[in-house]
Order: structure tokens, then C-alpha cells, then sequence
């Protein structure tokens, strides 16, 4: 029987150590080639809306998945199915708006790990939702903070991030009045809008600083303006098939170089030694983040197992025989 594991269980099961480690385990196995991506699809709906939909292979473990959600009137709801690779059975039907948010934030932890300066303790945050909020605490996870400086349009928003976020993680966080100003002196850096025109400045940015770019997942979107990308002397990404669909803080830039992409690598291969990192504390780094499903099967497969063990969840009489 398949196994339905809702919001608040995911909530209750998975915790972003956890998950920064399934997502640099998946990684290494997807630089091996025992985990296979297809990358993103949408279906634009007729009443501006979209369906969107991507998939990962995890032969290793054994399973595969895709993730599919909806985006319409402003409300988006999230799924991962997961199958048995040995069976062909469907196992679980996990619930997955904070599974994404939290797997997101680990991908951008993950990239700070083998990135960022070893001593880095001051950081940026551009967006105040969601997402911004899983970045932080992954970033905390990898790279203890002294201070973080807090940029969103809204100030009662940006005020209320700072506050809750300053509680949960034991470090402050300032909330600025500009952009500029946040990320100026800032060794780590998140954009994480849903912003189509870019939000960080390259002038803005100081040597040796790390970039984790989240938003801007459609061709025609652009968090970061085109200096603080023809600045960034290592680029990353989580997959070079997904970006040149949808990177548009790369494919808007590079279609002036796009010789450029010839430098773009993916993540998996830094993490498993197949491509360099950083050389020195000079250099400006960027990870440029879509979200790809192997982040989500890595993350779907802990949840599945802890449900398991802890008893949690409810079994769907899916493909039984009624006699």
C-alpha cells in the first residue's frame, strides 16, 4: 500500500542537517552517474497558471520520483510520488511545499560548504519569504554566522524576518533599507525573490564573496544584473540542462558570451573532485540554483523511511483488489 505523508509530518521528520547531507550524498551519486535528472517541464494553464514537472533515477537507493506542483492564482501546491525501482510499487505520496523549501536551502548549503571562505561569518539575505528562511538556517548550518544583514521590499516583513530569524538561530540579523547596503560587506550572499528584474548589483560586491542565486527560474528572469555574474570567477549550477532552459541570470547575459557556458560546472562534479573550487580568497563565486528532482527524490526517500520507522503517515489503499 502507498503511504500518504502530509505537511506537518515532513515538518516533524526532516531536519536541515539531514537534509544538507542527502543532498550532498545525491550529489555525488548524480557526478557518478547512478542518479539521473530530467529536468523541469511546465505546461502553461489558460488561466495564466502553470503545471510544472521533473524527474530523478536514484539507482543506488533504488527509487525514482518525480516532483509535481501547480502555481495558480498566486497559490502553489506540491507533490512527490515515490516508486520502488525493484517493484514498480508506488510507496508514498509525500506532501511537499516545506520538503522543497528545505531541500533548496540545503542545495545553497551544500554549495557554501565546498565554496564560501573557511571563515566566513557574515552573510546576506535578499527575500524575506520562505525560502529565505531555509537558506539562512542552512547556511548557519555550514559556516557559523556572526551577523546577517537582511534586505525585502517590505520593511514590516524584512523586521519581522529578523526578529524571528535572530530567535531561531542565536544570530543577529539587521534589517537594512537597501540592497546595496545589505550584501556590501557580506562574505555570503542568497537572492531569494520572486523578482524578474535583478535585485543585486555587481558593483556592490566584495572580493571573495559567495553567491547563491534561488530565484529566477524562467529564461526571462534575472536576480543578479549582468556585472555581478561577468564578475563571479567560478561559476556552478545544478544542472547545465536545466539552466539553459531557465537560468535566466545566465542565458540573458551569456547570449552576448556564450562561450561563457564552456566555464559553467555543475555542482555534483565540484563535490566529487571532478572539477576545481575555489583557488583563493579573492575569488567572487556563484552557485546558480534552479532546483532539480534529485534534491527532491534525496529528500523524499529520508522522509519515506522515517515515517516508516516512527509510525507516521496514513496507507492508501491504492492498486488493491477489491475481489
Amino acid at each position: 500500500m502507498t503511504l500518504h505523508i502530509n505537511e506537518s509530518e515532513v515538518r516533524e521528520l526532516l531536519t536541515m542537517p539531514a537534509a544538507i547531507s542527502a543532498v550532498e550524498e545525491v550529489s555525488r551519486k548524480q557526478a557518478e552517474a547512478t542518479v539521473i535528472v530530467h529536468p523541469r517541464r511546465r505546461f502553461e494553464l489558460p488561466n495564466r497558471g502553470y503545471f510544472h514537472y521533473m524527474a530523478a533515477l536514484d539507482t543506488a537507493d533504488g527509487y525514482v520520483g518525480m516532483k509535481q506542483y501547480t502555481y495558480v492564482k498566486g497559490k502553489l501546491c506540491f507533490l512527490v510520488p515515490l516508486y520502488s525501482v525493484a517493484s514498480g510499487e508506488l510507496l508514498a505520496l509525500i506532501e511537499a511545499d516545506y520538503m522543497g523549501q528545505l531541500r533548496t536551502g540545503a542545495a545553497s548549503g551544500v554549495a557554501t560548504k565546498y565554496l564560501a571562505r573557511k571563515h566566513a561569518k557574515v552573510a546576506a539575505i535578499i527575500g524575506t519569504g520562505g525560502q529565505a528562511r531555509t537558506q539562512l538556517e542552512a547556511i548557519h548550518n555550514v559556516r557559523m554566522l556572526d551577523a546577517v544583514y537582511v534586505f525585502g521590499r517590505d520593511e514590516q516583513r524584512r523586521k519581522k524576518f529578523c526578529d524571528e530569524m535572530t530567535e531561531q538561530l542565536e544570530v543577529t540579523c539587521y534589517p537594512m533599507q537597501l540592497a546595496a547596503d545589505a550584501v556590501r560587506n557580506a562574505e555570503i550572499i542568497c537572492t531569494a525573490t520572486t523578482s524578474s528584474q535583478p535585485v543585486l548589483n555587481g558593483l556592490d560586491l566584495a572580493p571573495g564573496v559567495h553567491i547563491n542565486a534561488i530565484g529566477a527560474n524562467h529564461a526571462h528572469k534575472q536576480e543578479l544584473d549582468e556585472a555581478a555574474v561577468a564578475r563571479a570567477n567560478l561559476i556552478y549550477v545544478d544542472s547545465l540542462a536545466q539552466s539553459k532552459q531557465e537560468a535566466g541570470d545566465l542565458i540573458i547575459p551569456f547570449a552576448k558570451q556564450p562561450e561563457r557556458w564552456a566555464e559553467v560546472h555543475e555542482l555534483a562534479d565540484l563535490i566529487a573532485g571532478k572539477v576545481p573550487g575555489r583557488a583563493n580568497d579573492s575569488q567572487i563565486t556563484l552557485f546558480k540554483s534552479n532546483g532539480i528532482a534529485s534534491w527532491d527524490l534525496a529528500v523524499a526517500g529520508k522522509v519515506y523511511s522515517l515515517a516508516k520507522e516512527k509510525g507516521l503517515g496514513r496507507q492508501l489503499p491504492l492498486y488493491t483488489s477489491t475481489g
